[in-house]
């Protein structure tokens, strides 16, 4: 069954039914089930709710990110308050990464086998309910500081399942043909959500102390599960019995992922190294350019640079998404689209961090900035979709395989900028380092890239 919006323009469509397997010789794939252990329950039941979705998905996106952003936000009030030094803000800052590295593949294989619409459900109501909690349990405790970077760790073992479960929901629920336009528009609630908490985070914590920031963004994200549960999901579908989450977190025999032959396709490693070099390469510019707009014109507002990039940011990520389905609804090739998207994504961005490094002019700094951080989001219709188009059975797990490496990753790239700023004295040094990254994700995606399923081999069993 299929539910299509009705109204005019691109249209969103979740398909419902499974999607077709193609034929196997094999005498192996044969013999083997081809029905699913656990049934999947359509998103959206007899009425044009994908678009609605599309909203409700990019709204969590949001929240997640005004959630993740709320110590951040609060870093300069909390170190006040419970006095902690800079090494003692930074083991809170980062206790949230190391979490987040560690649940993508586990929550991207619950979701392939139990619903990414549940697993999201679930994780946005546990950091929702952790954020409200966290400003009153810091009363109970007088060891503020490990309580602080146990929450933040918490925090990132909790949010680090939705984008997997995210790309696990859209590859089944969403067309070829539509996924990234759905994606690129979901994948704006991160910048909404920096904006959204940047602006009402720092007038709340002006007015009303840091407490209210954590009160904000926890009880939206709860009153955003409730509306999504009550609104857009029916009794059935939000019962989860328990021996689905065992079977989920199992892997029988009978739907065992043959790792070795999957992992011995070129595809999957090269959206995987492209996917370790994107992320990486966003949490370096997320991380140093404030600093460095801050050291290299110390006059300038600070709103201006933290604000205008993100803002441009969002109809970019829409634009790609838009682009990118309507040339294959005009009969290009996927890959083909796949590979220019990444081309502006990985290449072109990475050409404006390197003029961003040379300039010395603030209006042309706040220009490179925007345009190497607004055509990042082009990654969102190459590498961020391309997961869904070979493995659509298993993509919730492949994507947090490469979303772990890259926040790992990640990490590095963020401490080995800051020791070549310490070293060379000159910036132009992390944003070669941005450009290095990228090309060597670039040039592997358009060598090793495909867009044909792998996961119809003989010897792998769908999910």
């Amino acid at each position: 069954m299929r539910c299509m919006s009705q109204s005019s323009g691109t249209a969103l469509t979740f398909s419902f039914s499974r999607p077709t397997r193609r034929p196997c010789k094999s005498s192996l794939c044969a013999e083997l089930p081809l029905t699913v252990p656990l049934p999947r329950r359509p998103l959206a039941l007899g009425r044009p709710e994908s678009r609605v979705w599309t909203v409700m998905l990019l709204l969590g996106t949001c929240l997640l990110y005004c959630a993740r952003v709320a110590v951040p936000i609060c870093a300069v009030a909390l170190s006040s308050r419970f006095d902690w030094d800079k090494k003692q803000s930074g083991v809170v800052l980062s206790s949230f990464f190391w979490g987040y590295c560690l649940t993508q593949v586990i929550g991207g294989h619950i979701s392939d086998r139990i619903g990414g619409e549940k697993v999201l459900l679930l994780s946005a109501s546990a950091w929702g309910f952790l954020t409200v909690i966290t400003p009153l349990l810091t009363h109970v405790s007088s060891a503020h500081l490990v309580f602080m970077t146990c929450s933040r760790f918490l925090m990132g073992l909790l949010q680090g399942v939705y984008f997997p479960a995210l790309a696990s929901l859209l590859s089944q629920k969403v067309r070829e043909s539509e996924r990234a336009f759905t994606y690129s528009t979901v994948g704006t609630g991160s910048q909404f959500g920096t904006l959204v908490i940047g602006g009402a985070g720092s007038l709340l914590l002006d007015w009303y102390g840091w407490e209210s920031v954590f009160y904000f963004s926890g009880l939206l994200t709860l009153l955003w599960v409730y509306c999504t549960c009550k609104y857009l999901l029916n009794e059935k579908e939000l019962i989860i019995p328990l021996d689905y989450l065992t079977r989920g977190l199992s892997v029988s025999k009978q739907t065992k992922v043959p790792w070795k032959q999957l992992f011995r396709k070129a595809p999957i490693w090269a959206v995987i190294i492209a996917q370790l070099s994107t992320a990486s390469t966003f949490f370096t510019l997320l991380s140093w350019l404030p600093t460095f707009f801050k050291e290299t014109f110390p006059e300038s507002k600070g709103w201006v640079f933290n604000v205008v990039p993100w803002l441009v940011a969002i109809p970019t990520s829409l634009f790609s998404g838009f682009l990118s389905d309507h040339l294959i609804n005009q009969g290009y090739k996927t890959i083909t689209i796949r590979k220019f998207m990444q081309v502006i994504g990985s290449g072109v961005s990475s050409i404006f961090a390197l003029c961003l490094g040379q300039t010395s002019s603030f209006c042309k700094a706040i220009v490179f900035a925007s345009a190497s951080v607004g055509l990042q989001t082009f990654n969102h219709s190459g590498i961020s979709v391309n997961v869904q188009d070979l493995a659509p059975s298993c993509a919730g797990l492949l994507f947090g395989v490469g979303n772990t490496g890259g926040a790992l990753l990640g990490v590095v790239c963020v401490y080995l900028a800051g020791y070549l700023i310490e070293t060379t004295g000159s910036w132009a040094s992390v944003f070669n380092l941005v450009a290095v990254v990228n090309s060597v994700g670039l040039c592997t995606f358009l060598i090793f890239g495909e867009a044909q399923r792998v996961d119809t081999d003989s010897a792998y069993i769908d999910l």
